[in-house]
């Protein structure tokens, strides 16, 4: 199996008795999926994302709403937590984030929230009873 290196530090909770812990740990090795990558740099081991090496290799269509400005690595960083962000919370939250997505400038939002719509459905939304169409413009803010 291949190992992840992680150097952490500073105040940690304990989850038995909630004790706040100082931990000072050099080395600690996560165990990973046996089909990884590892990658050295540096004489620090790292492990690739096992399901993609290269972003470029993707069957899908990266998110249109993805912001001009970004470089491709980036984009499908945005592109995942887009995905992410539709498969766990409700439309309000989506727009809310979207909008302040918007103002980081990590996307650019169409005027028309059925395009939106549309394209947040194709990323994975349910277009269920509360993720209709009409609830979604309620909230859409551009």
């Amino acid at each position: 199996m291949a190992g992840n290196t992680v150097y952490v530090q500073g105040n940690y909770v304990d989850v038995h008795d909630n004790e706040v812990v100082n931990l000072n740990i050099d080395k600690a090795i996560v165990k990973v999926q046996e089909n990884a990558e590892t990658a050295e740099d540096e004489g620090q081991e790292t492990v690739l994302n096992p399901l993609y090496t290269n972003n470029r290799d993707r069957d899908e269509k990266l998110c249109l709403f993805v912001h001009p400005s970004i470089d491709d690595e980036h984009s499908w960083q945005i592109h995942d937590e887009i995905k992410r962000l539709v498969a766990r919370q409700g439309v309000q939250e989506i727009c809310q984030y979207l909008l302040q997505m918007g103002k980081d400038h990590k996307v650019l939002l169409p005027q028309s929230p059925t395009a939106a719509y549309d394209e947040l459905v194709r990323l994975g939304m349910p277009n269920g009873d509360k993720y209709n169409i009409k609830t979604f413009s309620k909230y859409y803010q551009r």
